[in-house]
């Protein structure tokens, strides 16, 4: 079942067995507050045991681009393409908010982002590999984020 992230009344409805579930909401709820106001495009999630395709494409361009593998239990997915950019969204159990901005007409504008919720560890998988940029939020408190450019091609 799909829920259409409300950032006005934050909630944290699907997320509710994350240690930082309310932070976790207001960081999800900044992703859907600059969906709606970049491309007036509302941003819902899926549960993970819904969406395992998601799951499953995160993992493996993880793993084939800086052999990665994330611990932490998916909860939510979300997919969608605005525009030419195809969007892939993993949040999981430990407060990460992980998403693949895939352009399919520049392969200069692909990469992997990572969201940490205020007030969660650094996923050991991402520690010394990442340098954290802070960014502050209302709706999110201080997020911090880092990315890398995707070098492959994962385009069906």
């Amino acid at each position: 079942m799909s829920l259409v992230v409300d950032f006005k009344n934050v909630s944290t409805q699907g997320l509710e067995s994350s240690p930082v579930a309310a932070s976790l909401a207001g960081l999800r709820a900044n992703e859907a507050r600059y969906f709606m106001n970049k491309y007036k495009h509302e941003f819902t999630v899926v549960p993970a045991s819904e969406s395992q395709d998601v799951v499953q494409f995160v993992n493996t361009l993880l793993k084939n681009e800086r052999d990665l593998t994330l611990s932490a239990q998916p909860l939510e997915t979300s997919h969608f393409q605005v525009e030419n950019i195809e969007y892939a969204y993993v949040i999981y159990q430990d407060g990460l908010i992980l998403n693949v901005m895939y352009a399919l007409d520049d392969p200069k504008k692909r990469a992997v982002g990572f969201k940490l919720s205020e007030a969660m560890e650094v996923p050991a998988e991402l520690e010394g590999k990442f340098k954290f940029a802070h960014q502050k939020s209302k709706l999110a408190g201080i997020i911090r984020g880092s990315y890398f450019v995707i070098k492959g091609d994962y385009h069906n």
